[in-house]
C-alpha cells in the first residue's frame, strides 16, 4: 500500500507531501524517518488544501512455511534459523580494529538475545587452506544453512572453494570480499557492480528487479552494514531473516499501516499536523528525517535534536504518544542481564549509596559526571556530554538531566538538555528512568555496573524503549570527572565491567569533549546531593 497526503496552501511555503510506503526502519533508533511520517517537498503552489490518497500493490516476501504469524511471539516449536559466517583469516574490521572473527562471534551471541533459535556459526577461511577436519565441518554446515555470510574473504583458494560448495544455498551475502563471490537473495543472483558496496544493482534477468521490496532489502542491508556498528551488523542479519526465512517479531513495526494511520491523524491530530507544517523549524525536522536513511539512527536522532520545537513535540505527542496512529509497540529489553555492583568502598551497595554514585562529583564540580564513551551511537555521537544527578525537593524524588551539544545540519553548535524522573528498582543499584523527549515517552532500566572507589570512573548500563515510536534499545556509558579515559591501570577493571554488560571495548563510541564552552548546567533550587558517600579526593576538585 502507498499512502500519500498532500497539503497545499496560499502562502509561499514548500508544499508538504507525507509518504508511508517504505516498510523498513532501524531496529533501535529513537525515531526513524519512516516511523515519524517523513515529508518531502514540491515547489510552492497557490492551491487550496487537498488530500490525495492512492494505493499500489506491494510485493510480499517469501517466508519459510511457519505457524507463527508476523506479529506473534516466536514459539518454541519453530525450527532454528541457521546462519554460517566465513571470515577472512586475520581480517581487521573498522570497529576499532577488532578482527572480523571477533565481531562475528560477538554478533552470534547478540542474535541469541533476540531469539535463542538464531544460530550463527563462525569460521575463518584459514580452515579451508590448512585444516581439513574443520573444513569438512564447514562443508557439512553449509548444506544445512539458511543464510551464508561471507566477510573479508579475498584468498583465491578460499574463494574457489566457497564458489563450488555454495551453489545450492539460497541466501549468500558477501561483505568486503572478492568480486568473484556472488550474492544471492531468495535464490536469485544479485550483481555486485559497485566497488566498496556489498550490493550493486539487481540483475535485469533476475525476477528480483520486479520486486520493490526485495530491492529495498538490498539497499537497507547495504546502508546498515556501512554504518559500521555492532547494532547495525546484527540488524542486517535480522532483516535478512525477516525477509527471506521467517518473520522476526521485534521487526513487526516495520510495516506501513496505510489508511488507518491517515484516518487517525486526520481525526485526532489535524491541528498539530497543520501547525507543524506551517512552522519552518518543525517542517525542517520532518524534511530532515525524510533525507536520512531509515537505518541510520545517528542521522535520525540528530534531526530530532537539531530541529526540536514546541510544534514538533506537539505533533509527535499527538500522533505517536497519545493516539498511537502508527499502531506501534515496543518493550524494554530484558537481555542481556547485567548485574549491579555488590559493594562500594567495602560497604554493601544500597539504593542510597547507588544514588550517591550517580550524583558523583556534583557539588565539588558543576556536574556529576562527563561521558567518556558509550555503546549507543544514536546518543554517543553528541559532543560535550554532561550528566547531572540530584535529589529533588519532594521526599524520595531523584532526577537525571543530561546536557549535550548537537551540531545541526546548518553547522551550528547548540546545547540540549533533557530531564528524567528516576525511581528505585527492586534490586539495589537498579533504577527506572522515564523522560518525555520531543513528545515521546522513553522508559529505561539503568544499572550501576561499577564505580571506582575514588570516583575516577564509573560504568552505567541501560535498557530502554520508546513504546509509541516502536523502538527498543540498549546502551552503556563510561563516565569520568573530566571526560577523559581513566588511567591505564584501570583498564582491566573497566574491561571486566564491560564484560558484565556483554559489551566489547571495540564497540564503544568515544565522545568529543573538546571545546565545551558555557554548558547550561545548574540544578533547581531546593535540590540536594549526597546522602552517604563523601567526595573528598582533592585530585579532581579543580577539573
Amino acid at each position: 500500500m502507498f499512502l500519500q497526503l498532500q497539503l497545499h496552501h496560499h502562502h509561499h511555503h514548500p508544499t508538504p507531501v507525507i509518504h508511508r510506503n517504505n516498510p523498513f526502519s532501524p531496529q533501535h533508533s529513537f525515531l526513524s524517518s519512516n516511523l515519524f511520517l517523513p515529508f518531502s517537498y514540491s515547489s510552492p503552489s497557490p492551491c487550496s488544501f487537498s488530500i490525495t490518497l492512492s494505493t499500489s500493490h506491494t510485493s510480499h516476501f517469501c517466508f519459510r512455511p511457519s505457524s507463527t504469524a508476523v506479529n506473534s511471539t516466536v514459539t518454541t516449536d519453530e525450527p532454528p534459523v541457521r546462519l554460517v559466517a566465513v571470515v577472512g583469516h586475520g581480517a581487521v574490521s573498522p570497529l576499532n580494529s577488532a578482527s572480523w572473527e571477533q565481531v562475528m562471534l560477538h554478533t552470534a551471541k547478540r542474535l541469541k538475545w533476540v531469539d535463542q533459535g538464531y544460530e550463527l556459526l563462525v569460521f575463518t577461511d584459514e580452515c579451508i587452506q590448512s585444516n581439513e577436519q574443520i573444513a569438512t565441518r564447514l562443508e557439512s554446515e553449509l548444506l544445512k544453512t539458511d543464510i551464508l555470510v561471507i566477510v573479508a574473504v579475498t584468498n583465491k583458494e578460499s574463494v574457489n572453494w566457497i564458489k563450488i560448495r555454495t551453489k545450492t544455498i539460497e541466501n549468500v551475502i558477501c561483505f568486503d570480499s572478492s568480486p568473484d563471490l556472488k550474492n544471492k537473495l531468495g535464490g536469485y543472483d544479485i550483481d555486485n557492480e559497485v566497488k566498496g558496496s556489498i550490493f550493486g544493482k539487481i540483475l535485469g534477468s533476475s525476477e528480483l528487479d520486479k520486486t520493490k521490496d526485495s530491492y529495498e532489502v538490498v539497499q537497507t542491508v547495504s546502508e546498515a552494514w556501512d554504518r559500521r556498528s555492532s547494532d547495525d551488523i546484527r540488524f542486517c542479519l535480522l532483516l535478512l531473516i525477516n525477509a527471506y526465512i521467517r518473520p522476526v517479531p521485534i521487526l513487526k513495526n516495520l510495516r506501513a499501516k496505510g489508511f488507518s494511520t491517515l484516518n487517525c491523524m486526520l481525526k485526532n491530530c489535524g491541528k498539530q499536523v497543520l501547525n507543524c507544517l506551517l512552522d519552518p523549524n518543525c517542517r525542517k525536522a520532518l524534511q530532515c528525517l525524510n533525507k536520512c536513511s531509515p537505518v541510520d539512527q545517528v542521522c535520525n536522532y540528530r534531526c530530532i535534536a537539531s530541529y526540536e520545537s514546541e510544534n514538533l513535540e506537539a505533533f509527535s505527542l499527538c500522533v505517536l504518544q497519545k493516539n498511537n496512529c502508527l499502531e506501534l509497540e515496543a518493550e524494554v529489553p530484558t537481555k542481556p542481564y547485567v548485574p549491579p555492583m555488590v559493594q562500594f568502598r567495602g560497604q554493601d551497595l544500597s539504593h542510597e549509596i547507588a544514588e550517591d554514585l550517580f550524583v558523583g562529583w556534583l557539588g565539588s564540580l558543576q556536574w556529576s559526571w562527563r561521558v567518556v564513551a558509550g555503546q549507543n551511537p544514536a546518543y554517543d555521537q553528541f559532543p560535550c556530554q554532561y550528566q547531572l544527578f540530584y535529589r529533588g525537593k519532594a521526599k524520595g524524588s531523584f532526577w537525571y538531566e543530561p546536557v549535550f551539544q548537537v551540531k545541526t545540519f546548518e553547522g551550528e553548535m547548540v546545547w540540549r538538555r533533557r530531564k528524567y524522573r528516576v525511581k528505585r528498582g527492586k534490586t539495589q543499584g537498579t533504577f527506572y528512568f522515564s523522560v518525555l523527549d520531543n513528545g515521546v515517552v522513553s522508559n529505561e532500566f539503568w544499572t550501576v555496573v561499577d564505580v571506582a572507589d575514588d570516583l575516577s570512573w564509573g560504568l552505567f548500563h541501560y535498557h530502554g524503549a520508546a513504546r509509541a515510536a516502536g523502538q527498543s534499545y540498549t546502551g552503556a556509558v563510561l563516565v569520568s570527572p573530566d571526560g577523559a579515559f581513566p588511567d591505564e591501570r584501570e583498564r582491566r577493571r573497566i574491561v571486566g565491567a564491560l564484560d558484565k554488560c556483554e559489551i566489547k571495548e571495540w564497540e564503544l563510541f568515544f565522545v568529543d569533549n573538546c571545546s565545551c564552552i558555557d554548558p547550561p548546567l545548574g540544578t533547581p533550587e531546593g535540590s540536594s546531593l549526597h546522602a552517604v558517600v563523601q567526595i573528598d579526593d582533592p585530585k579532581w576538585m579543580h577539573v
